[in-house]
């Protein structure tokens, strides 16, 4: 199954955002959805096509709301995700999945504090019952060299999210 995470903007509540809109609450009701970081939404779709055609269904509301929508897609990786234009451009056949490592962005995973967060809605794999317990911050550019990413060094996290980036992007 191929995942959708949607990177809340800053200045918004992205749930409260997407839900109270009949639209967007319509196009997202026949999914499960999760909060895997703070003012982050995610689901499970069944392709990168449908992903992608999902995210184009959402692209007022994404514009509006939403700084980053990611798609993980298992054939191209377990553990990293893409950007929504890299994946549009695996989708139409523009790039080979083996094509897609080089750039890449790397955020770091800042545990969240129980008193931190406010929010208590649902749960998933990086969550407690009171809602996220990661938060995504600043990201790093970065060149993926025979194979290997260089560290995550802007600040001490816990962990790191790659994502794979265009080369557009990139620059």
């Amino acid at each position: 199954m191929t995942r959708v995470c949607l990177l809340g903007e800053a200045e918004s509540t992205l749930q409260y955002e997407l839900l109270s809109r009949e639209t967007a609450r319509e196009a997202l009701a026949t999914y499960d959805l999760t909060r895997p970081f703070e003012n982050a939404i995610a689901l499970r779709t069944v392709s990168v096509g449908a992903a992608v055609s999902l995210l184009n269904d959402l692209d007022w509301y994404l514009t509006r709301f939403v700084a980053e929508a990611l798609v993980q897609e298992p054939s191209v990786s377990d553990t990293e995700w893409l950007s929504r234009p890299l994946a549009t451009q695996l989708r139409n056949g523009d790039v080979d999945p083996a094509e897609t490592a080089e750039f890449c962005k790397v955020y770091g995973l800042e545990r969240i504090d129980a008193d931190d967060d406010a929010d208590t809605d649902s749960s998933d794999d990086g969550e407690t019952a009171g809602g996220p317990t990661y938060r995504l911050v600043e990201p790093l550019y970065v060149r993926r060299t025979d194979g290997d990413l260089p560290t995550y060094d802007l600040r001490d996290v816990a962990d790191t999210l790659v994502v794979r980036v265009t080369e557009a992007e990139f620059t």
